[in-house]
């Protein structure tokens, strides 16, 4: 493959009508139902939505990474022009794990031997994908910690992790991931366990880290938060389906989709001081049985008739912003979005008018929900 003939904002992963089932106890449970979903070149994705979403399952099919009685049912994962739904074997898989696509795992302990040193975790990535040993391969270990942020590296180089905070454990990780040279790197919820300062020190890494390595991030993540520090795309998952994607912003400011409405709603800074914070009502769908019109209309305060009849298709809103949602059909009756959403909205505006065109990027969502508490 030669990564030079696809450039920064083409697309590098095209899932088509993506259907996965995990066999239990000779029941089918419906984990993925349908998704779609384009992933450019050097972007930062963001997943979000519940537990249970499909969030893990859905990147672990990047991967190669699901349990046994799991399989993929229908449609297509193009990357590069190869159908990762068609790759059967650990051979065929090696050729893309580590070394094209690599995966950050939320919790650094499960993920490092207590009983071999940082620098052979790190140095047997190296060896076995990129061909180096002895003192190149040393080298190459101590520029990956001094890029995750590891002073002395030679010294830390042999160390164990139980010598290692968590944030530096979250570090060593990363490390080894970059290792390969990856040109997707998932993240699966890296801040989790970490307190807030060291969670952003995590999130200003992989965003040099982006830069330097020209990476393709991948997040998938609960916190909304994190997400408007991040993210230039964001793709919203309930119950097996992605139900609204687009840019940063616009999600944040001009969310379609109720389940959206809902999530932001649920936010903390949005939150009113005397008033109790808003929670989404209800449990998600059984995909062990087959989801019929809108998963979320159960969950809505305010569905439409045909939400629980028919499955809404992707409505496009903007060239970057689709949503599966009734709401988009010019027959719609419209429904009022929420009082949370307004008062985003309104904050998002003043922001905009304020500093016009020299706000750019993910900034205005990030600075309109640090503002948005009242």
């Amino acid at each position: 493959m030669d990564y030079n003939d696809i450039q920064k904002g083409e697309t590098l992963i095209s899932i088509k009508d993506l259907t996965f089932d995990f066999t239990l106890r000779g029941q089918t449970l419906h984990a993925l139902r349908g998704i779609s979903l384009d992933i450019k070149k050097g972007e930062s994705l963001a997943i979000v939505g519940e537990s249970g979403s499909g969030k893990s399952v859905f990147v672990s099919n990047l991967m190669g990474l699901n349990a046994q009685n799991g399989h993929v049912s229908g449609g297509s994962i193009m990357y590069r022009g190869l159908d990762l739904t068609k790759l059967t074997t650990e051979k065929d898989w090696s050729e893309i794990r580590g070394r094209r696509i690599a995966m950050i795992m939320q919790d650094p302990m499960t993920s490092l031997n207590p009983l071999k040193t940082i620098g052979w975790q790190i140095s047997e990535a190296v060896e076995l994908h990129r061909g180096l040993h002895g003192d190149e391969a040393k080298n190459a270990v101590y520029e990956l910690l001094a890029d995750v942020g590891i002073s002395d590296p030679a010294r830390r180089y042999k160390q164990y992790p139980y010598e290692f905070s968590g944030g530096m454990r979250q570090r060593v990780v990363i490390a080894i991931a970059l290792a390969c040279k990856p040109e997707i790197l998932i993240c699966d919820e890296p801040t989790t366990a970490l307190d807030v300062t060291i969670q952003a020190q995590i999130l200003g890494i992989l965003r040099r880290l982006q830069e330097k390595y020209e990476l393709t991030l991948i997040y998938i993540t609960h916190d909304l938060g994190v997400v408007a520090d991040v993210a230039d795309f964001v793709a919203v998952m309930y119950a097996g389906d992605i139900v609204e994607v687009g840019s940063c912003n616009e999600i944040f400011y001009d969310p379609k989709h109720p389940y959206t409405w809902a999530l932001l709603s649920s936010l903390p800074q949005l939150g009113i001081k005397g008033e109790q914070l808003y929670s989404i009502e209800g449990t998600p769908p059984n995909l062990f049985y087959e989801v019929h019109g809108d998963a979320f209309a159960a969950r809505n305060p305010h569905p439409l008739k045909i939400d629980f009849v028919k499955r809404p298709p992707m409505f496009e809103v903007t060239p970057t912003h689709f949503a599966r949602t009734w709401l988009l059909d010019p027959r719609s009756p419209g429904v009022e979005k929420p009082e949370h959403i307004k008062r985003l909205n309104e904050k998002y505006k003043e922001l905009m008018k304020k500093n016009g065109e020299s706000v750019s990027g993910r900034e205005p969502a990030k600075t309109a929900l640090e503002g948005a508490a009242i």
